[in-house]
């Protein structure tokens, strides 16, 4: 595709990128049969190809308005098109850049700029975050049905205790909300990385991962974030740990984009690097054992939803439900597994209807097998399915663990 991108920006880090990729996309529109927004919109401008059509306007010169920003908005960041590409555009990274540059053209309602900061002021904390979800339940009883039915109820936390020391070890991610949220979770990844001989190590003072500042266009919250937890995993990944394990899909791909993220940073761009090829979604990192010593005592029928960024960002496609048919799982047929389930970070948040709809259509193609449970790799997946569907949702590393006999 030719481009003409304005001089102030062509020769700048995010102009030079967008060229690079808008060049390589040959306008075929085979990304627009994959996108689930266009689906369910049926407008041009709400697909991959009408946004890319939106940002290289954009970056010419041409007038962006409000409508500009919602179509780019719209947009889930499942990445969908980019597996169906033939071309391979790397239309997340532009978006990115589209998205940048349309919020220092065009200012939001101030309701909108309210809501965002409230969001980049707490979910990423997690301190924060459990003090408010702590609130929201002891207060729980004078919220509206609304508010109530996206208030997620507190998990007790039952600590695994019982490890021994290994001498492989690895980083264990433990995120920002998955530990006030579900943190059964990591403690899952722990016990069944030491039956499998590997001891896990907690940072301590983690931060967020970086992805939901990057998606909200806080850039510079989430280039703080990604530093910081550089400068925490340096020791230790000095010490010889062999992988950073990240069981959140979201934030390992993420995690994994610290190199391109700061290969500009003179301080920071090698450990980047480094982090970027240490870090394994737990799913990766258990596909290279043999798994017998977990003898796991399963046969339930479950299915499972492959979250974008494990299938679309991370391109570990299949990865999982390979290991859970090794482990014994019996998995039910789903119809459009590629499509998004409409959690998206907080986009179920920030563009409720459309993420109803995506999640109204998840659930109605994961239940066609008549599935025992629904497993699933991300816990924004996790959570917004478990509102609405008729069976338990759960992390599958959660139920591996208590099929350990």
């Amino acid at each position: 595709m030719q481009t003409f991108i304005e001089q102030s920006i062509k020769n700048t880090l995010d102009g030079k990128e967008a060229e690079r990729i808008l060049r390589s996309c040959v306008h075929c529109g085979f990304c627009i049969a994959t996108c689930p927004t266009y689906q369910l919109l049926g407008d041009e401008l709400d697909g991959p190809r009408g946004r890319i059509y939106l940002i290289k306007s954009m970056l010419e010169g041409e007038v962006s308005t409000k409508q500009t920003m919602q179509h780019l908005d719209r947009c889930l960041t499942c990445r969908a098109c980019e597996t169906t590409c033939p071309s391979g555009v790397e239309y997340g990274k532009l978006l990115g850049i589209g998205r940048q540059h349309i919020n220092q053209k065009i200012s939001r309602p101030w309701q909108h700029r309210l809501y965002r900061f409230l969001i980049l002021q707490s979910f990423p904390y997690r301190k924060r975050f459990d003090l408010i979800l702590k609130f929201g339940q002891i207060f729980r009883f004078c919220l509206s049905e609304k508010l109530k039915s996206v208030l997620p109820i507190r998990v007790k936390q039952t600590k695994f205790i019982n490890m021994k020391m290994h001498s492989r070890k690895v980083i264990l991610f433990a995120g920002c909300v998955q530990p006030v949220l579900a943190p059964e979770i990591n403690d899952s990844v722990t016990k069944v990385l030491d039956v499998l001989g590997v001891s896990v190590i907690e940072i301590k003072n983690e931060q967020c991962c970086g992805a939901l500042s990057h998606h909200l266009t806080a850039a510079e919250q989430a280039l703080s974030f990604m530093r910081k937890n550089i400068d925490l995993y340096w020791p230790v990944i000095e010490q010889g740990v062999e992988a950073i394990i990240v069981s959140a899909s979201g934030c390992g791909v993420h995690i994994k984009d610290y190199g391109y993220l700061l290969r500009e940073d003179q301080e920071y761009a090698l450990k980047a690097a480094k982090i970027s090829t240490m870090t394994k979604d737990i799913s990766e990192f258990m596909s290279e054992f043999e798994l017998e010593d977990l003898k796991i005592d399963n046969s339930i029928n479950v299915a499972f939803q492959s979250p974008c960024t494990l299938q679309h960002g991370q391109k570990l496609s299949g990865i999982t439900e390979s290991l859970l048919q090794r482990l014994g799982f019996t998995l039910a047929p789903i119809l459009d597994a590629d499509l998004c389930c409409g959690s998206a970070g907080v986009y179920s948040l920030l563009e409720k209807n459309i993420s109803n709809k995506l999640q109204d259509k998840k659930i109605e193609s994961l239940m066609q097998g008549e599935p025992e449970l629904i497993l699933t790799a991300n816990i924004g997946c996790l959570k917004h399915l478990q509102r609405n569907s008729p069976v338990p949702v759960k992390h599958w590393i959660e139920e591996v663990a208590a099929s350990i006999r």
